[in-house]
């Protein structure tokens, strides 16, 4: 299968874009969707988005195929890891998860088809419709594709055209999902272009950002600050800076009858995406009350992974990244050979494929990432919040296995104490279609409102 050039994405490696290449593409863009996109209502989208979900999940897709036979050398990612993520999102677009998020974010599922009334408008005696930005613009980064892949999902349900840059590397994904709208609806794949140029070329962002009245950008916080500077002021901008997550395992959970399976839990959210999303799990802080619970999760864990190495092997990285994994365990093999009772350590043999870290220290541990993971002993979850009080205002996702009477404390503090998602282990990469990204509202930095009063 070869795709054909419809994206700016489909040129060769060596062709060079221009501002002029861009803002002929944001005009054709608008153009596009006045006579294509404005004029469908609600029902119809969430249709071709069904349909199309449903496609990706069946074997004989042809453009599953394609992801999977050439994804690994595009991504990094190797095939098993790259299906089950693929099936992991397109499980979640449902005709009644889409109207669930919807009804979540605009009260109503016609809000955005005409003028309506939620319970609180019909006491308030008032009518109230949905507008999307005409031209949203999205700037991506990184090659896990589900960000990308929910901007899609919000611009086509708001009517609005998009132009999503990537970053180098990283349009493959996204690129194949757009050519299978195109594939099915070609309408449709007109109103949307999608192309990768290395951030900070201000040249071309310039052009694109003047043209966009909306813009939503992902990435490190340095690189969301320089794109909401850079903005005119006309322009709407939804950031999502840099995240990081965790799990929390209590001893009640961990030395009952699940923790085999609370084990390949936290093997499954480490493996996800090869722990390269901000919803992975950089640590697990396990409760010990110093009988050994801690240790035994991660030598556990160092097994499962293992485990989970042969069947779905990790992907191709950098000398670099590799370089660095090897750097990390070279210290903590010099820390265990000192103090075994503070520091133990697992790795897969001859490779970088995955490293398991014991530390006896609650202070938060920033990943090298690739599938490699700390396991640290708490007293209580005071002690893990104070350990992870460094990355207080950067933590997204913490992945909780309790028991039932635990969880609602558990709950609890850790929202009081900033987390924005609390989800069982074995979920951390995997969140709803309805999840609040970052706890915000998925719609509300991109829909206009006009209330009418009665």
């Amino acid at each position: 299968m070869t795709l054909p050039n419809y994206f700016l994405a489909d040129l060769p490696p060596e062709a060079d874009l221009t501002p002029a290449m861009v803002t002929d593409a944001c005009l054709t863009l608008k153009r596009n969707r006045a006579q294509y996109l404005a004029v469908r209502d609600t029902p119809s989208i969430l249709r071709t988005l069904v349909r199309t979900a449903e496609d990706w999940l069946s074997d004989d897709y042809p453009f599953r195929q394609f992801a999977l036979k050439e994804g690994p050398a595009h991504t990094g990612f190797s095939a098993p890891t790259l299906a089950i993520g693929l099936d992991n999102f397109f499980k979640q677009l449902t005709g009644e998860n889409l109207e669930a998020l919807l009804a979540q974010e605009l009260g109503t599922t016609q809000r955005l088809d005409a003028f309506c009334a939620s319970n609180s408008d019909s006491r308030t005696r008032r009518l109230a419709l949905g507008t999307g930005p005409e031209l949203v613009g999205h700037i991506t980064a990184g090659c896990v594709p589900n960000a990308a892949f929910m901007a899609i999902v919000l611009g086509l349900l708001t009517r609005s055209a998009q132009f999503i840059k990537c970053s180098r590397g990283g349009a493959f994904l996204p690129r194949v999902f757009l050519h299978s709208l195109y594939g099915s609806e070609p309408k449709l794949g007109a109103c949307i272009e999608i192309a990768e140029w290395r951030g900070g070329s201000p040249a071309l962002e310039e052009v694109l950002f003047a043209q966009c009245d909306g813009v939503t950008a992902t990435g490190s916080d340095e690189a969301v600050e320089a794109v909401r500077r850079a903005l005119p002021p006309r322009v709407r901008f939804a950031g999502y800076g840099h995240q990081v997550s965790f799990g929390y395992v209590t001893r009640e959970a961990v030395s009952g009858w699940r923790a085999k399976k609370i084990v390949a839990a936290a093997a499954a959210d480490v493996v996800a995406w090869d722990q390269l999303g901000c919803l992975s799990p950089h640590v697990f802080y396990v409760e010990d009350n110093g009988v050994g619970f801690a240790l035994q999760f991660a030598e556990q864990l160092a097994a499962e992974l293992a485990r989970r190495e042969a069947a779905e092997p990790r992907g191709r990285i950098s000398t670099e990244d590799a370089a660095q994994i090897a750097a990390r365990r070279a210290i903590y093999e010099v820390r265990a050979a000192h103090s075994p009772e503070t520091t133990r350590h697992w790795c897969s043999p001859d490779s970088t494929a995955w490293t398991v870290i014991y530390e006896a220290e609650a202070r938060f541990a920033l990943s090298c990432l690739n599938r490699f993971i700390y396991v640290k002993p708490v007293f209580d979850v005071g002690e893990a919040l104070r350990g992870a009080d460094p990355v207080r205002d950067h933590t997204s996702t913490v992945g909780l296995a309790a028991q039932e009477h635990e969880l609602e404390a558990l709950a609890k503090q850790f929202a009081r104490w900033g987390a924005t998602r609390l989800c069982p282990l074995g979920q951390m990469q995997n969140p709803p279609l309805t999840w609040r990204h970052d706890g915000r509202a998925l719609l509300g930095d991109l829909v206009r409102w006009t209330d009418w009063e009665q």
